[in-house]
């Protein structure tokens, strides 16, 4: 394959692409590297060491204080492991499944205060992202963190709570406009009952669950909540629903609707997610011009695509969340059930300030210039209002030996084509002609900082 179709591969796939996978790839034809991207892909639970909270039992947390004790622990667990999943995306083997995990996070969206279920969720995600999509939602449906996210413990038989019934159908299966009023009803009635013990569990209370017969999609039937899904699945809309989030995201924000045609009628036959993926990425189009650099970066994207070239850690975990908080994208912190909206939507005039200077920021120690105040200079002051002469931004720890061993035979010309996947335009290319006689160190940091670095 092409240098720059690899690039095009891996940067949708994963987070971009080191010389030394260009070299070992570059030789092999487009189904060796599909194939080679997917040997990849055994699920590794990703867990932290929760030993200290395991005092917190059901009764100890009736207590009050006790309660708090845990929850303020709990939250910095989630902070914990957020820190170990972006660390996870950028040095995983498991490539594709961890930009699928990063996938359904955004589609399954969920959030939970309690870092046991929040990590149980997490790995129900990554678990999943190449299985069954069937298998998938009836999992999702009967997780603890979801189960309180969407309001499932209060659906009871003789007081139904639509909630979750409603976002099944519009946010994770069919889209707006393809169910009606009367399916949300009957199938919140299927889902009565659900719920979990103390420890995650997932139970059914035969007293609040509704036995009775239910009409959904034109099917009658003592249905259960697994029963709606299996249904659910028959339509062939939720088969094109799931295809076309997944070509805006792994392919382009336009929808090419024969593309989109193709993609459903393979996904349709099994939802098997892996085959669906297999396919996408082994055909013509997905290489063609017009789907190559037409994507902005996510916040995750960006920070994870630098660490990949150049290996870096925060030594402070609360400035791992300070960062994708000022870039608008926290892992575990939805903004809504509906999640981020991605796209254009990435960039405004502040985070744009943020994303160019972020290389230097974190690679090289530069200060930030608070010169012309604005909503990002704000944010700042605000995190530094305890210290006001603490000039880091963030601390962190960069691997420059890892980066100039991995990039000691590229020349400046190669570097910029695996930095870069669109044409700067002719005013940076001089710069970058000028740019070429400093040290790669320096030439990498500048790269990460132009415009062009923030497409995919």
């Amino acid at each position: 394959m092409k240098t720059k179709q690899l690039q095009h591969l891996f940067l949708r796939a994963g987070f971009g692409i080191t010389p030394q996978l260009v070299n070992d790839l570059s030789k092999k034809n487009k189904k060796k590297v599909v194939d080679f991207l997917f040997s990849t892909t055994t699920f590794q639970p990703l867990e932290i060491d929760l030993s200290e909270l395991s005092i917190y039992t059901q009764e100890y947390q009736k207590n009050k204080t006790f309660s708090m004790e845990f929850q303020r622990k709990s939250n910095e667990k989630i902070r914990e492991y957020n820190k170990i999943w972006i660390e996870r995306l950028a040095n995983s083997d498991t490539l594709l499944r961890e930009k699928m995990t990063l996938f359904w996070a955004n589609h399954f969206v969920c959030k939970n205060q309690n870092i046991y279920f929040v990590q149980q969720y997490n790995n129900t995600l990554r678990k999943n992202a190449l299985g069954n999509f069937g298998d998938f939602v009836k999992e999702i449906s009967k997780e603890p963190a979801m189960l309180n996210y969407l309001n499932s413990r209060q659906n009871r038989k003789k007081q139904p709570n639509e909630n979750f019934a409603r976002e099944l159908m519009e946010l994770f299966t069919l889209g707006v406009g393809n169910y009606s009023e009367n399916d949300v009803k009957e199938s919140a009635r299927a889902f009565t009952g659900y719920n979990h013990n103390f420890n995650g569990e997932f139970v059914i209370g035969k007293y609040h669950h509704d036995e009775g017969l239910k009409t959904f999609f034109g099917e009658t039937g003592n249905f259960s909540g697994d029963d709606i899904i299996d249904i659910i699945l028959k339509q062939q809309q939720c088969a094109r629903f799931i295809c076309e989030k997944i070509y805006r995201y792994f392919v382009n924000d336009k929808v090419n609707e024969k593309h989109l045609d193709e993609l459903t009628a393979v996904f349709y036959k099994d939802y098997n997610i892996e085959k669906l993926m297999k396919f996408l990425f082994l055909k013509d189009w997905f290489y063609d011009a017009e789907n190559i650099g037409t994507k902005i970066k996510s916040p995750i994207e960006l920070l994870v695509g630098m660490q990949k070239m150049v290996p870096f850690s925060f030594q402070n975990t609360k400035d791992v969340q300070k960062i994708q908080r000022l870039l608008g994208q926290v892992l575990l912190d939805p903004p809504n059930v509906a999640g981020w909206k991605g796209g254009r939507n990435w960039i405004d005039s502040n985070t744009i300030i943020l994303r160019l200077k972020l290389p230097s920021i974190l690679l090289s120690n530069a200060e930030i210039s608070i010169k012309e105040k604005g909503e990002f200079e704000d944010s700042f002051d605000k995190y530094h209002a305890s210290n006001k002469n603490q000039k880091d931004f963030a601390k962190v720890t960069v691997d420059w030996d890892f980066f100039e061993d991995s990039f000691k035979n590229i020349s400046f010309d190669q570097m910029k084509s695996l930095f870069l996947i669109t044409a700067p335009n002719e005013g940076t290319e001089t710069y970058l002609d000028h740019l070429s006689k400093s040290s790669k160190k320096e030439f990498c940091i500048q790269l990460m900082s132009l415009p062009e670095y923030q497409i995919c």
